[in-house]
């Protein structure tokens, strides 16, 4: 009479120990108050065992709650299975009973056979009859108010085929739909019987035509007879079957152990909570760390910008110091004033690099890009162009950002006239070439006048026609153009021999950097390299990407940076010798001893 199997009635005992019901007579019962939350049942695995556990400040209160919730569970449970199977024993009894009445009638009026006799059988029949039948419609509307989709349910294995429905009914309304179909089972052959029984007197009854045949009206009564003995019969095997399926389905809940007032508090434990809160604190962290790790989608070292870019690094650009308050905008001379420091041997290696990098074709013109805003591609252009002029080639560097252009403020020169009035032939090169004195052979040629229209004038035929001037008058020509979120810079790489391409490691992202490349692959640009730039000093490779450094870390002289004032420095009077002019000379030296 239930679909709850051994586990289901478990979890169902553990949490009937912790209703408000159950807690309302608790309290009642032991005088004081038993808060929900103070009880909580847990099964133990693997066993049908249920642990209930109580907090409470006052130990002695503790141990008297749990044995008065396990008592009254107990008495609960006895008395529902009791009323369960009550109403059902009473049905069946009064059905024995009325047909005990019966077959001592019949047995009675066999020997007294009468017309009479008959109406007061049929008579008696029907209200039997209908009184069965109201009982079957009564407990089919109980059923339908539970679960109207029952109505078609002809029989307790049908009833049972439908689990799955059910599951969005309560237990007690599983429970309550069972106990109704069951009765329903053992009413519906006894309706049929006595319906049986009715059909039989009445039909007996027409065809007989006089009430003196006494073989006829005896077979009726006996028939009628043989029919009550049946329903006695079948209402004596279901009040049986009734009272097996109570003493099986009736679990026995018993308790195991008595609740002891405890010694030792459950809590707090400051030790062990200290310690749980460390360990939580340390996975939170090492979650937080991983996720953002996991969401940073920078380029970080030199081997994951080639694999990711797909272009060699040919330059490593540590950050650099400035003691002026003009910030960024001063750092485009950084290695004029800092010629010993490891950023300017950097810049040195960089231009080694690009001297290698293409040695059938050397490069004059050098476009310097990157992939967006504020990766200082204008201070590397202006650096690189000091360190091409130390090595004693002729040098200009041109700032071909009309959009916002920044060789100016890098060399401290005025804007007035730059490229962009040469490009629309108001003036001549030498009009608006521009030197400084701190380094020889260095020419600037500023952006001039912000034209409207940038790109056009970039990708014009003058354009051209310039750099081919200057082509013929300087050794290396060094552009700085916009980032690679805007045109400029795509149309010039197609009119000079080579691209630096700018990130910084940890803050470039990936996507930002992939994406101007492929545009320059489509168009057959050449992509010398990629710098590295605003390398922190903490990282290995600070000191121009080689480990080759890593044995004067502790030459204070070699790595402490000589930052020169902002004031006009007199190199002659210094006398400060590059320090690739050095290497350069000791290279030559060891090639002689060669030769």
């Amino acid at each position: 009479y239930s679909y709850l199997n051994n586990q289901d009635i478990v979890d169902t005992y553990a949490q009937l120990l912790t209703t408000e019901e159950l807690l309302f007579q608790a309290s009642e019962a032991l005088g004081f108050p038993v808060r929900k939350g103070q009880a909580t049942a847990k099964q133990v695995d693997d066993t049908k065992f249920v642990v209930l556990t109580v907090k409470d400040p006052d130990p002695f209160k503790a141990a008297t709650i749990a044995n008065g919730l396990v008592s009254i569970m107990i008495s609960q449970n006895e008395n529902l299975q009791s009323v369960q199977f009550a109403a059902a024993e009473k049905n069946l009894q009064d059905r024995i009973d009325q047909a005990e009445e019966q077959i001592a009638t019949l047995e009675t009026q066999i020997s007294q056979i009468s017309d009479e006799m008959l109406q007061s059988q049929i008579e008696s029949v029907q209200l039997q009859m209908d009184d069965v039948q109201a009982q079957v419609n009564n407990l089919k509307t109980d059923m339908a108010q539970i679960y109207p989709g029952s109505l078609a349910v002809e029989n307790i294995a049908d009833l049972k085929s439908l689990t799955e429905d059910l599951e969005s009914l309560t237990e007690e309304e599983i429970a309550q739909l069972t106990a109704y179909q069951t009765k329903l089972d053992e009413i519906t052959p006894i309706l049929e019987l006595y319906q049986e029984i009715y059909t039989e007197l009445v039909v007996l009854g027409q065809t007989t035509g006089a009430s003196n045949q006494n073989p006829t009206d005896l077979d009726r009564l006996k028939t009628t007879l043989n029919l009550y003995q049946q329903i006695y019969i079948s209402s004596i095997n279901n009040l049986e079957t009734l009272k097996l399926a109570k003493a099986q389905n009736t679990p026995t809940v018993m308790q195991v152990e008595t609740a002891a007032k405890p010694t030792v508090p459950i809590s707090p434990k400051p030790t062990e909570t200290a310690l749980l809160g460390a360990a939580i604190g340390l996975l939170i962290t090492a979650a937080i760390v991983f996720l953002i790790e996991f969401l940073d989608d920078t380029l970080k070292t030199p081997d994951e910008i080639k694999a990711i870019l797909e272009v060699p690094v040919i330059g490593f650009i540590g950050e650099l110091k400035q003691s002026s308050k003009k910030g960024e905008d001063a750092l485009g001379v950084y290695v004029a004033k800092n010629p010993r420091s490891p950023v300017a041997e950097a810049f040195r290696s960089l231009r080694t690099n690009l001297e290698y990098s293409s040695v059938d074709n050397p490069v004059k013109t050098v476009l310097v890009t990157s992939s967006r805003e504020s990766e200082g591609k204008s201070t590397i252009a202006a650096n690189l162009a000091i360190v091409e002029a130390q090595s004693g080639k002729a040098v200009v560097i041109v700032d071909a950002d009309m959009r916002r252009p920044k060789v100016h403020l890098q060399f401290s020169k005025p804007n007035r006239m730059g490229l962009s009035d040469v490009v629309t032939g108001k003036l001549g090169i030498d009009d608006v070439l521009k030197t400084y004195d701190q380094v020889e052979n260095l020419s600037i040629i500023t952006c001039g006048t912000i034209p409207p229209n940038p790109a056009e004038l970039l990708g014009s035929e003058r354009m051209s026609q310039t750099l081919k001037d200057l082509k013929m008058r300087f050794d290396v020509i060094i552009l700085d153009t916009p980032p690679m979120i805007v045109s400029d810079a795509q149309i010039l790489s197609s009119k000079v021999d080579g691209l630096v391409y700018v990130v910084i490691p940890g803050q470039t992202r990936a996507i930002t950097a992939m994406r101007p490349l492929e545009e320059l692959r489509r168009i057959e640009s050449k992509v010398l390299g990629v710098v590295a730039n605003k390398i922190p000093r903490n990282r290995d490779y600070y000191y121009g990407g080689y480990n080759y450094y890593s044995p004067y870390s502790n030459h204070y002289s070699y790595h402490t940076e000589s930052i020169v004032p902002n004031s006009e420095i007199d190199m002659d009077s210094k006398k400060v010798t590059p320090l690739g002019s050095v290497f350069e000379k000791y290279q030559r030296r060891d090639a002689d001893k060669q030769n």
